[in-house]
């Protein structure tokens, strides 16, 4: 599977993962999973570098994959 992020966008997805990450284990309720859930998402692009939006809307930020 070919990358279609950025390393400036992977950088971002990590850095805003951590944060919902922390506010996650800090909040409680529903709330609580809706961050945890958004951050494992944010976390699991930054580090495969595959983004299934980008890919179903043709969003490719990856210079070295453009076709």
């Amino acid at each position: 599977m070919k990358t279609n992020e950025s390393a400036v966008d992977r950088i971002i997805r990590a850095v805003l993962g951590i944060a919902l990450l922390a506010a996650g284990l800090l909040t409680a309720g529903p709330i609580k999973w809706v961050l945890l859930v958004l951050a494992a998402v944010a976390l699991i692009t930054a580090v495969t570098g595959f983004c299934l939006l980008y890919k179903l809307f043709g969003i490719n930020t990856n210079k070295k994959t453009k076709e």
